[in-house]
Parts: structure tokens; sequence; C-alpha cells
């Protein structure tokens, strides 16, 4: 599909447990400047950013970037289902993903990533070759606090259905380390993905590359979250370059309709091409 300047391709790429859907978008009849890869968010927020990932996704292609992004095993149009999903198969799928986009574009390497996929970026960027910086959108920073969160998932929709909650989190908390799956609003959550996410955290450690962290907040300000700024202030004492910026705008991968934000499109481009 051909679009002003860039084109789209959809296509299959070989996984581990079987197909992995993509769409690559590039630049027409012209080398491009660099790779971008990204990586997005867990269950539902992947559904409602798509249309987010696909706008900033066709600005880069438009500026003269690659772009990749992909349906990580178990997600969207790639194979296998949610409730089998792993950690770890994701982090494969992204070495994959790295490597057929490193062999398509000659340029540096972003890894761009948005809540949980920022998560997966920074796991990869010191073990993936060539990663010239990380572009972070309001990364989860703490696993465990994330997957109770999702969990209240289920107990709203019992408190609507039911009048009250059937269990609470200790209790799924309990039946998913017992090896349980449990469905949480459409989505089957296994024992694996569960123990996983419980165990990311941001480590203290920084990446080797530079980063851009980004999040949607309130109003306009160089400082993010303050769960968010701890680990940003451990990476800088420890000589990491990481620019921050706080942007008004709607919380997109959560609303209940979909929505856009401009502001976070028009800064996350000025940011990567102000990168030498």
């Amino acid at each position: 599909m051909r679009q002003a300047g860039f084109e789209i391709e959809p296509f299959f790429m070989d996984g581990e447990q079987g197909a992995v859907f993509c769409i690559y978008l590039h630049p027409s009849g012209a080398a491009p400047k660099g790779g971008i890869l990204y990586l997005h968010p867990f269950a539902e927020e992947m559904h409602k950013s798509r249309r987010m990932a696909a706008v900033q996704a066709r600005r880069f292609a438009a500026e003269g970037y690659a772009v990749l992004l992909v349906d990580l095993t178990g997600c969207g149009d790639s194979a296998g289902d949610f409730g089998d999903a792993k950690w770890d198969v994701w982090l494969n799928d992204a070495r994959r993903a790295h490597a057929w986009l490193t062999a398509k574009t000659a340029g540096p390497m972003v890894l761009w990533g948005l809540r949980t996929g920022a998560s997966l970026a920074v796991e990869l960027a010191s073990a993936l070759p060539g990663v010239k910086s990380l572009l972070l959108w309001q990364p989860v920073v703490n696993g465990e606090q994330f997957l109770n969160q999702f969990l209240r998932i289920k107990l709203a929709s019992e408190m609507l259905s039911a009048g009250q909650a059937q269990s609470g989190t200790k209790q799924l908390r309990a039946q998913l380390e017992a090896g349980e799956s449990i469905e949480v609003g459409g989505y089957m959550l296994g024992a694996s993905m569960a123990r996983d996410l419980a165990r990311l955290k941001l480590a203290y450690t920084p990446p080797a590359c530079h980063v851009e962290w980004l999040e949607i907040g309130a109003g306009d300000s160089d400082t993010l979250s303050p769960a968010s700024q701890r680990i940003v202030d451990v990476w800088r004492a420890k000589g990491a370059s990481v620019h921050t910026r706080t942007l008004a705008g709607e919380s997109f991968w959560i609303t209940q309709e979909i929505a856009e934000c401009p502001n976070l499109v028009d800064a996350t481009s000025a940011v990567l091409s102000a990168q030498p």
C-alpha cells in the first residue's frame, strides 16, 4: 500500500510458536534514515492504542524512517492464544523483529515501546546490537502494581454484574500462583504471564543508549510522575543520557473511546529529529 512518500507492507514473520503479524512502513524510493521497532502494550491497552501507534508510525515513515510494528505472540493477528502468552516468548519475538529490521535498514536503530512494551524495550536495549536510543511512552515501572490494577478490572466487572465483587486481588493472585488461569476483561491471563508481570520492574541499572521518556499528564512539564522520576534520577546519577517530558493529553491506552494525543505525536517526532 503506497501513501504520500512512504509504503505500508503487512506480512507474517516466523516466530517460535507460529506466525507473527507485522506491518512494515518505509519511505518510497529512498534509503531510510534509520529503523524504529514498536512494541505494543498489554491486553486491551494494545487495542486502545492501535490508532495512536499507526498515526505515529505514519509520521515517522513520512519523515524518512523505516518502522516495524509487531503483534506479539498471542496478540492481535499473530498465532497463539493470549492466555498462553509468555514474557520470554515476547522477548524472542522482539529479537526476531529487530534482526529483521536491522537487515533491512543500514541506519541507527530505535526501540519504541508503550506501557509494558516500553518495559520490554528497556529489558532488551542492552542485549540487542546497534540500538541507538530508546523511545519510551508511559513505561510500566512496577509490574506487581500493574498486575493488581489489571485484576481490578475483573473485580469491577463483578461489581457491575452481581452488585458486589466475588473475590479480591489477593484471592485472584492466589489462584494465579496455584497455576490457574483467570479471565479478565475478555482476556485469559495465564499463571506464567502473571508471574512474569509481578516480577517486572525497571532496573536501576540504566540502559547503555540514550533514552527519550515521555508521559501524559495534566500539563506540560520536564518532570515525570514520582515513580518514573525516581528511576530516571538514578539512571542520570549513574551517567545515563535521559531526556524526559510530560505532555498534556488523554491517556489514550485506557480511554473508553479511541483517542489521540497530537501533542505526543509532535513531541515524539521532534525529539527523534533532534538526535544527532
